[in-house]
Order: C-alpha cells, then structure tokens, then sequence
C-alpha cells in the first residue's frame, strides 16, 4: 500500500504516493525550491550532510545500511564504486568505506567531478535536470586501479536521490565503451522516486542486469506554479571557468581511492589542541564543495572522542529561502571559478567551534570565511607513501 504525501512549495506541489519503509519520509527529508534549474524544487536530505547539518553517527549508520543493502545481494570481486558530484561525493565514499569495512574487497572508489584536470582522460556525461550539468569521470591515476576500472564486474552507482536514472543511464552507456565485460549495475540511493517506465528503460538500455537500492522508495510528482508566481530571484553564476584545477585539488576520489582513507591520529591531537573541551559545546565541521568526505571522516573522529558533532557541506547549489532552507550564507567559491556558493541552515552561534576542513590552498574567500565565523582551517593532504591523510590546521585572523 502507497502513502501519498503533498508538499507545498513557492515554486509549485510535489505529490509523493511512497512505498512503506523503515526510515519515516520527514527523518529523510525535507523540501525547497530551486533557482536557475529545469526542475524548480530540491529535495533537502536531513542524513547527507550537504543542506542540514547531520551528526557523524547518523552518516555513518546511513552509510552501513545502504552498503549492507548491496553486499547481501553480493558484489563479485571486483566493483567500481562511483559517487555523484556535487551532492553525493560524500555519500558515495561513505558507502563504498561502509562495505569496505563490511568486508568487500578488490573494489575501487571514485567520484564525478565538474573540475578539469589538463591532460587527464575521462569519460563526459551530462545532467539534464541540475543547475550545471556537465560531469567527468577521469580514468584513474595509477595501473592498478586503472586495470580494475576497465574491468569491473559490478558497477555501483550512488547518487542521494533519483527522479529519472537519465543520468545513470548515460554514465553507465559512457562506461560500458571502455568496459565491455561489466556484468551488473547496483543503482544506490538514499531516496528513489524513478518511475516504472523510466526504471524498465534504463533497464533495457543498460543490457546488464541492474538493482535498485534505496532507504525509501515511491512515485514523485510536481506541480508547478510557473516562474511568474515566484519573487525575483538574485541571478546566479554556477558554471566554473573550465581551467585546470590539478593544483587545488587534494582529495583523491576524483583519480581513484582502493582502501579506506585514515587520518593520523597526532593531527586529531593537535586539533584537539585548538579546541575548547568535549564537554563545553557542540561542534560543526564544514565540507567544501565535492570535498565533503573529509568533513565526516573528522567529525566521526571527534565524535569517537567525546565531542558533539553536526558535519555539512558548502555547495553550489542555489536555492530559494523558505520551505526548509531557514538562512542562507552566500560566498565566493575556494577553486578559484569566481562563482557563488553556499551554506544553509547555519547558525554560527549554536556552535561552540567550527573547522573548515577544505583540499584547496587558503585563499582570501576561504579566509573571509574562517574570519567570519571565527574558524579552525583543517587543510587535507594525502600522504602518497601510505595514503593516510594529513590535516593542516590555520586559525581565523
């Protein structure tokens, strides 16, 4: 039996009819309306860790819930697991470390990027419904995961929400020219609102077996109000540049990750260091952008430390005010595309300390940022011998 569920919005209603499950629809959502996009609303995840600030512990249960849906099914040796830009990078190397951890082996993470890297081949693909829509997938940096990307037998896919799977079926299209042998699709999800006739032809189309794995799952409608029935909204900027990024890049999703990555317990002491007791007040750690993994992997160290932790993220993902974006923080990005980003729902004083923990060099907006919310700056940096991260700490001011 289907529950239908209405949610209105400034930009229209959308009408649910969802599948029973577990997880209650308001733990995992909330809702908003879009700027400057084809689809005018935004599904806000409360358990990402993008739009609502979300503990570590829930991250990490999410994570394990959605890999353990994969892994009774049964993966194969080899797998490639990809999380989706911007939104979903976190998501994804949080699932593909949760089966790690579960026991899968012989499996290779890696994320879309909208970021170009000079000289580097990669597989393009579009988006058709988001706010910038060109995507990458780079060929991985070292042979033996290259050998494994052309290889895989299974190819996981992960992505914090579903509407269509259009963009999956191009991805998997775009991936299958390189992979011929691939031989199963996992489509993982938090949440899955493709209907049946968008999932039978992507299934078709895909001509390998797919599995679809989400917390909740049901059919999505809108209805919308036109563009005359919303107030003007500031016009935004959200295409980058197009140069090479190589440089200020860090996190290594976008080139391929085959193990779990640890940080070094001496830079959690020196953090420590800088930060008033566990006991005196709760604790934000911010992601930037599609380097939001890193965020969780410090906020869950904190949190195993006593402290109490929310991790977000900054996105470039422009939304209107209302619904459930109660405020907006709008600044110049960190990747030196001069283009907006954002933080929602943050209330600087609810928090006894924030670390910003970013890949990228501290730049002005980076520092404006630390100023104005008197901040730790965690930088990460991949050790290459041992592939643990390292942190680099700055203060505000």
């Amino acid at each position: 039996m289907t529950k239908p569920l209405s949610i209105p919005l400034d930009s229209g209603v959308l009408h649910f009819d969802l599948e029973p499950g577990r997880v209650p629809i308001r733990r995992l959502l909330g809702f908003a309306s879009r700027i400057g996009s084809q689809r005018k609303f935004l599904l806000v995840s409360k358990v990402l860790g993008k739009h609502y600030p979300v503990s570590p512990l829930m991250m990490s249960w999410t994570y394990r819930a959605l890999a353990r849906s994969v892994l009774d099914s049964g993966t194969g040796q080899r797998a490639l697991w990809i999380g989706m830009a911007e939104t979903a990078t976190g998501l994804g190397y949080g699932v593909f470390e949760a089966a790690c951890r579960e026991g899968a082996g012989n499996g290779l993470f890696m994320q879309t990027t909208r970021y170009h890297l000079e000289g580097m081949p990669r597989l393009e693909f579009d988006e058709a419904h988001s706010h910038a829509t060109d995507f990458f997938l780079y060929f991985p940096a070292e042979a033996q995961a290259q050998e494994l990307f052309r290889r895989a037998e299974i190819l996981v896919l992960i992505d914090d929400e579903i509407s269509t799977g259009r963009t999956f079926l191009r991805l998997i299209q775009a991936y299958q020219a390189v992979n011929p042998g691939l031989r199963k699709v996992y489509i993982v999800s938090l949440v899955n609102f493709a209907k049946p006739e968008d999932r039978a032809k992507l299934e078709a189309q895909a001509g390998v077996p797919v599995e679809w794995v989400a917390l909740r799952e049901g059919n999505m409608h809108f209805e919308e109000n036109g563009d005359e029935a919303l107030p003007p909204a500031a016009a935004v900027n959200v295409i980058g540049n197009g140069r090479c990024k190589k440089h200020l890049l860090a996190w290594p999703g976008r080139l391929g990750i085959k193990a779990p990555v640890r940080l070094v317990d001496n830079d959690i002491l020196a953090l420590q260091s800088l930060l008033a007791p566990a006991d005196s007040g709760p604790l934000l750690v911010l992601g930037t952008g599609e380097c939001n993994a890193p965020a969780y992997l410090l906020g869950r160290e904190l949190e195993r430390r006593g402290y109490r932790v929310k991790v977000q993220s900054t996105t470039r993902s422009p939304i209107r005010p209302g619904s459930d974006i109660a405020s907006i923080c709008r600044f110049e990005d960190n990747y030196d595309d001069g283009i907006d980003n954002f933080i929602y729902n943050l209330n600087p004083d609810a928090y006894r300390s924030i670390v910003l923990c970013h890949e990228t060099p501290l730049s002005g907006p980076l520092q404006e940022r630390l100023d104005a919310w008197r901040a730790i700056g965690a930088r990460i940096a991949i050790d290459s011998s041992t592939g643990h991260a390292k942190l680099h700490f700055s203060r505000s001011g």
